[in-house]
């Protein structure tokens, strides 16, 4: 990027600000400030121009309710970006509206942005352009298990062993942390974007029924479970008869939405299992007093902390306020970019310190 003698000066003026770039929703933390942005990654974008017409919950809302002209898309798929310049203008808007306060015209502030730990080095470079691209001054990149393992707070720095089970909407980051650094991860495109599709496709194979992802997302919200339920629920869906064509409401419960989910679920709760297989015994025995720690979105889903201990069998709990996890590990890292240098990502970053 050109040098810019403005940057200096505009930077005095802007705020560090902490990322989880999510694929289901983006979370905006402002250093001294905490979260002040938490919306869906939807963009709403004109057919013809290309141009946003609406981002972030005024985007969500226009989900299969668009008119023809306008298509309503999320730019990140699978925990990375699948669409650079429609992520660049969403990053944009998050980190203007951060600065609605600020008396700076054009903010240039340090970014710390949260990737999967599986993440590619293409897919790494492609978030730090797209946050350079966005206005950053600066732009620093951290392991979204990691990130959120510091958010959840484990005791990452001691030397002994933490297990970080983040599940969001793109992907399922597994992380075994000792001595501020990763013994064993694992990435999985597997999570609640994929138990979403599951439901779509279990209910219009089963009842001919056709529903939108968003009645998807509120049954898997609702009734959805990972573990039989004390008391099963059902609940009302809203979609379209595939062989009349015509409007139909059908009851579903629980008991379905489990059938639906199951195979996502295994595949979730495998991998956990293959990272725990590669784990060193003392840090095992560390784990057995510790527990397992769940972050993000997906680790409310219903019976999942049941049924994990029982395949696990290890104590697994839940981190206080999951969802937001990351992006407040992202915010402690910028409280300190030195002290934590180490957890930052191995992109090379010559002239970005």
């Amino acid at each position: 990027m050109a040098f810019n003698p403005f940057n200096w000066l505009w930077g005095l003026f802007s705020l560090d600000i902490a990322i989880d770039l999510g694929t289901a929703n983006t979370l905006v933390h402002v250093r001294g400030k905490g979260i002040v942005i938490n919306e869906p990654s939807w963009v709403a974008i004109d057919k013809r121009t290309k141009e946003p017409l609406a981002i972030g919950s005024r985007a969500k809302e226009m989900v299969g309710r668009a008119p023809a002209n306008v298509i309503v898309i999320r730019p990140m798929k699978d925990g990375v970006i699948a669409e650079f310049e429609i992520t660049k203008a969403m990053l944009g808007y998050f980190i203007s509206k951060a600065h609605q306060q600020s008396i700076v015209p054009m903010p240039r502030p340090r970014v710390v942005v949260g990737i999967p730990s599986g993440a590619t080095e293409v897919e790494k470079r492609a978030v730090y352009d797209a946050a350079m691209a966005a206005n950053a001054r600066q732009a620093f990149l951290i392991e979204e298990p990691r990130a959120a393992a510091l958010g959840a707070g484990l005791p990452v720095s001691e030397i002994r062993g933490s297990m970080i089970v983040d599940i969001g909407g793109g992907t399922t980051e597994v992380a075994v942390i000792s001595w501020r650094g990763v013994v064993v991860s694992r990435s999985l495109r597997v999570a609640g974007d994929e138990l979403d599709q599951d439901i779509v496709t279990y209910v219009r194979n089963k009842y001919n029924l056709f529903i939108g992802e968003r009645m998807a997302e509120q049954l898997k919200m609702e009734i959805g479970s990972a573990y039989p339920l004390e008391n099963e629920k059902t609940m009302v869906v809203r979609g379209r008869n595939l062989i009349t064509g015509l409007p139909e409401a059908i009851e579903i419960s629980s008991v379905e939405i489990r059938e639906a989910i199951a195979g996502s679920i295994q595949v979730i709760i495998d991998t956990i299992k293959d990272t725990l297989d590669e784990v060193p015994p003392d840090i095992i025995s560390d784990l057995i007093d510790n527990g397992v720690c769940l972050a993000g979105g997906g680790s409310q889903l219903l019976g999942l902390v049941d049924r994990l201990t029982d395949e696990l069998k290890l104590r697994v709990w839940v981190a206080e306020d999951p969802m937001t996890c990351v992006v407040r590990g992202a915010g402690m890292i910028l409280e300190d970019l030195d002290h934590f240098d180490e957890f930052l990502v191995g992109l090379d970053r010559t002239g970005n310190r």
